[in-house]
This record gives C-alpha cells, structure tokens and sequence, in this order.
C-alpha cells in the first residue's frame, strides 16, 4: 500500500468589511453636517454589546467628498443595516427625517437623497 498524502489547505485570509455613506447631497447644501455624523457614529456604534468600545475593531473616516468609511475588523460582526439604523437615528435626532432618506446604492454603500416631493398634484388640489 502507498503512503496518503494530506493536503494542506492554505488559509484564505479574511479582508476587512468596508461600508460607505455618501452624504455629499445634502452636506453641499449646508443642511447635514458630516463632522458631527462622524462623531455620533462613533459615540453610537456597539461593539460586544458595549457603546464607545471601538478600539481596533472598526474604525470611522471621513474623505473630502464627504464620503464616510466605516472599516470592520474581519473578526467582528457588523452589519449594513447597523449603519441605516444608526443613519435614520442620526437623522431623527436633528429634524431631518422627514426631507431626507437613505437609500442603497450597491451592495456595500448608502447614500442620502433627497425624498421627492411633488407639487403639482397639491396645486390641483387646492383648484
């Protein structure tokens, strides 16, 4: 009888989950303030069960266009709709809820927009 052989199996190596937030609509407008969305991000956002515990885990940036980046460790649990959750939160805190919306554009991002209001069936109404 020939020897077995074992197969060693090379670990694949898990890379760290990204989310965006692009928050650039309404911040150019002077009606959302990205700075304070960054620190009520990470004031909020729980790790083991715990507000504030971020340390190495995940981390939150902000770029120039203001585009915020939310970095989890690849041993973490975190999820996008975490994010939405805390974003509305952000939202309704500041009296925003009602104008602006957060809505998916791929797999691993956000964007607020805008809710679309029309008026001419309001003018038609009032006819």
């Amino acid at each position: 009888m020939a020897p077995v052989k074992t197969i060693k199996k090379d670990k694949v190596k898990k890379l760290p989950t990204k989310f965006n937030i692009d928050v650039s609509g309404p911040a150019s407008d002077n009606i959302f303030d990205s700075a304070a969305f960054e620190k009520f991000l990470q004031d909020r956002i729980k790790v083991g069960g715990r507000t504030g515990n971020l340390k190495d885990t995940i981390a939150v940036s902000r770029s120039s266009g203001n585009v915020l980046t939310i970095t989890a460790a690849p041993n973490t649990q975190f999820s996008k709709r975490y994010i939405k959750y805390l974003t509305k939160k952000f939202l309704k805190k500041h009296n925003l809820r009602d104008w602006i919306r957060v809505v998916a554009n791929d797999k691993a991002s956000y964007e607020l927009r805008y809710f679309k209001i029309d008026n001419d069936e309001a003018e038609e109404d009032e006819e």
